[in-house]
């Protein structure tokens, strides 16, 4: 399938001098969703994996069928103060400004083999977030899996993981 004529692109969003890779036109299209999802669900299923962990909030659209298609658990991430049990909170730098995110203490037990999945890999800062929760938790990242990587932002170098997987991407 060719997955990048699914992929709306938006000028100067969020901001001017963005071109910002628009996921929602492919969610739309079953066949597409359910095909995207098989293919990056594919290079894990032989992989001893134990959840699947998602940020906010199209990690959840992407990571929660991932995780089904592996017949895994799904662990959002979320933003400050939108889970009701006790949280780790981990905050960290984007290129505009400043974030935090969250993730239930109990969420990830020690040794348990994760996989990441979200929607973009950009500069890579979120994920790398997201990759530090899971190792305070004492789990074990096993890999990376994104829709779209934005590879002129080199995220792969900021995160140095040797599993990483995007289905799409973009060299400007």
């Amino acid at each position: 399938m060719k997955f990048k004529e699914k992929i709306r692109e938006i000028q100067d969003f969020p901001e001017k001098g963005i071109q910002f890779k628009d996921i929602t036109t492919l969610l739309k299209d079953g066949k597409a969703f359910h095909a995207a999802i098989n293919q990056l669900a594919q290079p894990f299923r032989h992989q001893d994996i134990d959840l699947v962990v998602g940020p906010e909030a199209r990690g959840f659209v992407v990571g929660a069928p991932v995780a089904y298609a592996l017949g895994v658990g799904f662990v959002p991430v979320r933003k400050s103060g939108k889970l009701p049990g006790e949280t780790l909170s981990y905050r960290y730098t984007l290129e505009y400004g400043e974030n935090v995110l969250e993730v239930h203490r109990d969420a990830v037990k020690p040794g348990q083999k994760v996989l990441i999945a979200d929607d973009l890999l950009a500069t890579g800062g979120t994920t790398r977030a997201v990759v530090q929760m899971v190792e305070q938790l004492g789990g074990e990242v096993v890999g990376l899996t994104f829709m779209i990587e934005l590879l002129y932002l080199k995220g792969r170098q900021l995160l140095g993981h040797d599993n990483i997987t995007s289905l799409l991407k973009y060299k400007q």
